[in-house]
């Protein structure tokens, strides 16, 4: 049974980092898009970085380029996401997703997920 790990959320003030990880176990296959989504309002979720753990390839929404960085370790199966020059309009529940095959920006095309993990930028 596929699982993802999620741990690394928190508190910082504006223009601080943090680092979220997620560890991936279970999976078979060798084509696998694994990303950070976070909540929309209205029940939304926006991919934020996504990347290929095969290709190393990597796509980011536009309101994090720049910021952001994805990056994975194939040996630990784990993902990570560090966040630089934080903004209160970050605070958000991150969540970690995959999905087989390549890397799509719509968050219903994944199938598996994580808990969540809270991170809150104050001004």
């Amino acid at each position: 049974q596929v699982q993802l790990v999620e741990s690394g959320g928190g508190s910082v003030q504006a223009g601080g980092s943090l680092r979220l990880s997620c560890a991936a176990s279970g999976y078979t296959h060798s084509t696998i898009c694994m990303g950070w989504f976070r909540q929309l309002p209205g029940n939304e979720r926006e991919g934020v970085a996504l990347i290929s753990i095969n290709t190393e390839n990597t796509r980011y929404a536009e309101s994090v380029k720049g910021r952001f960085t994805i990056s994975r370790d194939y040996a630990k199966n784990t993902v990570y996401l560090q966040m630089n020059s934080l903004k209160p309009e970050d605070s958000d529940m991150y969540y970690c997703a995959a999905r087989v095959g390549s890397c799509l920006k719509a968050a219903n095309t994944y199938d598996t997920w994580g808990q969540g993990t809270q991170v809150t930028v104050s001004s």
